[in-house]
């Protein structure tokens, strides 16, 4: 006993265990300016790994969750791609259990289809080949046409008649629409005039202010219009002015992203030390980009120009960032985008408020045998969860983790139903949050087209831990744009300690946009 403790390595240890604790218990009990639940991450001193030097958790094309439009409460979700089927008669035959597992399937629950499939073979070893021909006949897809012969003289084409059989490029064809005019619709009986069309009448003027007003009220009914006619398919595909206004607005386009953060977590408005906070963080960032290129500090003209003037009047602050907002549009619209406003609303990165993002995770986890069993191995067990975000315009989300499906939470992932829920909702675990994307300060000396499309999303936790999500948008499917959420990383933070700790993600797949009408065109 003497000997260990006449130990130099054990007391020089011992020395070091009581100094970490005798610092760790005298910083617990000092105080704290931003220890109250309001307090971001972004107080720390330490700071996770910044997210654009972090890369994209790693993916596989079978994450791939079909697109879904919820329709009003009570109805089943529609698949893009997948027959509707009814679900509230319990499967019979062969074809049925076959259909419901399909269903299962593009729902994202592994285990439930899996046994549907399973009892569908049973009943019937072609029952695949029974779903395909009811689903998808022969007759729906055109039949390919046979190669001509080389000794068959009568249908070979002539040389000068090929670039004739090639079809248009889609340019060329909208640009054959230019001189068009809208027809009337032609009389029911022939001989007989033909029904008034007041709008054939209308300067092209007055026409595109219409369609304008049409694009800020819905942009999915302005794009709709062009199947109404050529003339019509024209300007909705070749007036600029109208893109530029959707895409400048905060409607649909880039005016309603935010860049910094509008909220607390709590949903409270932004308080003097978060205006505060944020002006020492854009500081320190300009600071670092001079440092790292070698320029010179700000001149005062370009302080007083807003160059790091901090802002701390939440209506100007507003009325700068709405300026920093349209100055980075109108340069990605000349540099990016080839000065195309319809290019730039359709590829940029944005985030949609019509909808939530659902991430479907799931997971093989071993059972236990029985020891009553005949069998050899152990059960396995496929685990389904999901994980919900859903963004609101004024920079607010809320974030929900459940094993209850999309159709059962949806439609209840509203600030009305979170404020109002009781005990043993699927709301019950739902946490607020607040959400911006990325902007120059997040990486000083990058290209703003590098960071674009990064996300932030902090939440609450659990007692005196916040939560982090470094996530980047991206594109999934044939023709879709900016419907999905893929992780960079995900963290949690102390607020007594002030200590980072990083989740893994290891199951966690990515979020994927889903369409709910109960939420409105423009979403909350």
């Amino acid at each position: 006993m003497e000997s260990s403790e006449t130990n130099p390595d054990l007391e020089s240890f011992r020395e070091q265990w009581r100094a970490e604790v005798r610092a760790r218990h005298q910083q617990s009990h000092r105080p704290r300016q931003h220890q109250h639940a309001t307090a971001g991450p972004s107080t720390g001193s330490r700071k996770p790994p910044h997210p654009t030097k972090k890369p994209i958790a790693k993916e596989y094309e079978e994450d791939y969750v079909p697109t879904k439009v919820f329709d009003e409460p009570g109805q089943p979700a529609t698949i893009t791609g997948v027959a509707a089927v009814p679900t509230k008669k319990e499967p019979i035959t062969a074809l049925e259990h076959y259909e419901k597992a399909v269903e299962r399937e593009a729902a994202g629950n592994l285990g439930d289809s899996l046994r549907l499939y399973r009892k569908a073979f049973r009943m019937d070893d072609q029952v695949d080949q029974n779903y395909k021909a009811k689903h998808f006949p022969r007759a729906k897809f055109p039949q390919k046409m046979a190669a001509p012969k080389s000794g068959d003289s009568s249908t070979a084409a002539a040389p000068g008649d090929v670039k004739a059989d090639q079809p248009q490029t889609m340019k060329e064809l909208i640009a054959s629409f230019a001189g068009l005019t809208i027809e009337p619709v032609p009389p029911e009986i022939e001989g007989m005039p033909q029904p008034p069309c007041p709008i054939s009448n209308l300067p092209d003027e007055i026409l595109v202010h219409i369609l304008r007003d049409v694009a800020v009220a819905d942009v999915g009914d302005f794009v709709r219009l062009a199947q109404v006619c050529k003339r019509l398919a024209f300007l909705v595909v070749t007036e600029d002015r109208i893109w530029r206004r959707i895409c400048l607005g905060v409607e649909f386009g880039f005016g309603g992203m935010h860049y910094h953060w509008q909220r607390q977590i709590t949903w409270e408005p932004l308080a003097e030390e978060d205006l505060e906070r944020e002006a020492a963080e854009e500081a320190a960032a300009a600071e670092a980009f001079m440092q790292s290129s070698g320029a010179t500090s700000p001149t005062e003209t370009e302080q007083e120009d807003g160059f790091v003037v901090p802002v701390f009047d939440l209506e100007k602050r507003a009325e700068k960032l709405a300026d920093e907002s349209t100055a980075n549009t109108l340069a990605f619209f000349n540099s990016l985008y080839g000065s195309s406003w319809q290019r730039m609303f359709r590829l940029r990165p944005r985030l949609r408020f019509n909808g939530c993002y659902i991430s479907t995770v799931n997971y093989v986890r071993s059972g236990m045998a029985n020891s009553n069993s005949i069998t050899w191995g152990a059960p396995i067990h496929v685990v389904t969860y999901y994980r919900y975000l859903r963004f609101f315009r004024d920079g607010t989300c809320l974030s929900l983790l459940t094993t209850a499906e999309p159709n059962d939470v949806v439609h209840h992932l509203t600030r009305e139903t979170y404020a109002s829920h009781h005990s043993g909702h699927v709301m019950e675990s739902a946490l607020k949050g607040r959400w911006r994307l990325a902007r120059a300060g997040d990486n000083p000396g990058a290209s703003l087209s590098e960071i674009e499309g990064d996300v932030m999303v902090e939440t609450e936790g659990v007692s005196k831990y916040v939560y982090r999500l470094d996530l980047t948008l991206k594109s999934a499917g044939k023709g879709a744009r900016n419907n999905k959420l893929a992780w960079r990383g995900f963290y949690s933070w102390n607020r007594l300690t002030d200590d980072w700790a990083e989740f893994t993600l290891r199951n966690d797949k990515p979020f994927f946009f889903s369409r709910v009408r109960s939420y409105g065109v423009m979403g909350a």
